[in-house]
């Protein structure tokens, strides 16, 4: 079994018509995984309600409050843009938070099971920096899982492998400062947002950025994962693994010019099997309804196939 932790509260999150970031992205997941052969094997969860278990204090050590305060009364006052890629609609807060919340469930699923999990959520993350939101994301939902992670008995390392095509600003902005914490990221470059030089390298040896040509394909991934990626993870040897699993790097998504296909994520999930089952995978971009269906699909197969 694999737990995917998913609620329909997540669609609720309005970027406004013609946004890429759109609530189709999760229901054509949802659609395929359901229609999937293995879909029995597939342990279906909801978020923990934000009343049950109140993240704003968490929040409030990863992001500046006056930065929190600006998303909440944009929100409050019923919307508007936060800057020219980033709307905020009147529910946007109180779902980023749970959407917080969803991979804070994701973390507790994988250390109890000692398995991997998908959390299914939207708005995404890893550009939202300390002080600042940008490029579709509000709150830091894979680095404020990292820290979350590292409160747990029993972690002391955890690891963030960001296979978006897009580079994590606000995830290496938020931890790269804390030796508890690697961070890896594969990603187009140039590209949006123009960050993720590969000679930087962290206070503590502990940022690892691939930067990838546009075009680029499995072939230029695979040796990047065996040469770099995983001796870079290996050596860090995390109690946990997060994956910001963006999928906007296939070649039929509309964002960006890498050319991998959804089954290259098996192949990438596989890599990081071998490094451990203990992974929290995440969902960061993908823009093309079909290939990011199918490659969430084959990243979770991929988990199922090794049980």
């Amino acid at each position: 079994m694999l737990s995917v932790i998913y609620s329909d509260e997540f669609l609720k999150h309005d970027n406004g018509r013609f946004h890429p970031e759109r609530p189709e992205r999760l229901t054509a997941i949802v659609n395929a995984l359901k229609a999937a052969p293995w879909e029995a094997k597939i342990d279906w969860q909801l978020p923990t309600p934000v009343e049950t278990r109140p993240v704003t204090p968490l929040l409030q050590k990863i992001h500046d409050q006056h930065y929190i305060d600006i998303v909440k009364k944009i929100a409050t006052c019923g919307g508007g843009m936060l800057d020219g890629d980033t709307q905020i609609s009147a529910c946007s807060y109180d779902i980023a938070l749970l959407a917080v919340n969803a991979w804070l469930d994701g973390v507790d699923r994988v250390l109890a099971a000692n398995n991997p999990a998908f959390v299914l959520a939207r708005p995404p993350g890893h550009h939202a920096e300390r002080s600042r939101g940008m490029g579709f994301c509000l709150f830091s939902n894979a680095a404020i899982a990292a820290f979350y992670a590292l409160e747990q008995p029993g972690v002391e390392k955890v690891a963030i492998l960001d296979w978006d095509v897009h580079h994590g600003n606000g995830t290496q902005d938020i931890v790269e400062k804390d030796p508890r914490i690697a961070y890896c990221s594969l990603h187009q470059s140039p590209c949006y947002p123009g960050t993720g030089h590969a000679n930087e390298r962290g206070l503590h040896n502990n940022v690892l950025n691939l930067p990838m040509s546009p075009g680029s394909t499995l072939a230029d991934y695979q040796p990047m994962f065996e040469q770099k990626v995983i001796p870079f993870l290996k050596e860090f040897q995390p109690d946990l693994l997060i994956v910001s699993a963006g999928y906007d790097a296939n070649a039929d998504d509309p964002l960006a010019g890498i050319s991998l296909q959804p089954q290259d994520y098996g192949i990438f999930t596989k890599y990081c099997l071998q490094l451990t089952r203990r992974i929290v995978f995440g969902l960061e971009g993908g823009y093309d309804l079909t290939a990011l269906a199918r490659s969430v699909a084959v990243t979770i197969e991929t988990c199922l196939a090794l049980d």
